[in-house]
C-alpha cells in the first residue's frame, strides 16, 4: 500500500504509523462528563468501506495525516494534513 503525503509525495506505507480512526480529531469538551469520554475512548465502529483514519509520517516529514480509504480494498480516496481536516467523523 502506498500513501501520498501532501508534503513528501507518494511513499510506502511502512514510513507511516496507523493511529486509529479520525474521530480522534473531534475530542469532547474537557468537562463533557464520564459517559461522553467513555464513549469517545472505547466505543468505535469497525466499518468495511470508506473510513477516515489518522496516520503519522514518522520516517518522513513527521506530519499527521487524515487518510480516506476503503478498508475492504485499501483504495485511497484522499489524503490531507490533519491540521487542515478539522473535526472528523468515521
Amino acid at each position: 500500500m502506498r500513501i501520498r503525503c501532501p508534503l513528501c509525495g507518494e511513499r510506502d506505507r511502512r514510513e507511516f504509523y496507523y493511529k486509529g480512526a479520525a474521530v480522534a480529531l473531534a475530542r469532547p469538551d474537557p468537562g463533557a462528563g464520564a459517559e461522553v469520554w467513555d464513549a469517545y475512548l472505547h466505543l468505535r465502529d469497525n466499518p468495511c468501506g470508506e473510513t477516515r483514519e489518522l496516520w503519522y509520517h514518522e520516517a518522513g516529514c513527521s506530519a499527521w495525516l487524515v487518510v480516506t480509504r476503503d478498508t475492504g480494498t485499501h483504495q485511497m480516496a484522499g489524503v490531507e494534513l490533519a491540521s487542515a481536516a478539522g473535526g472528523a467523523g468515521s
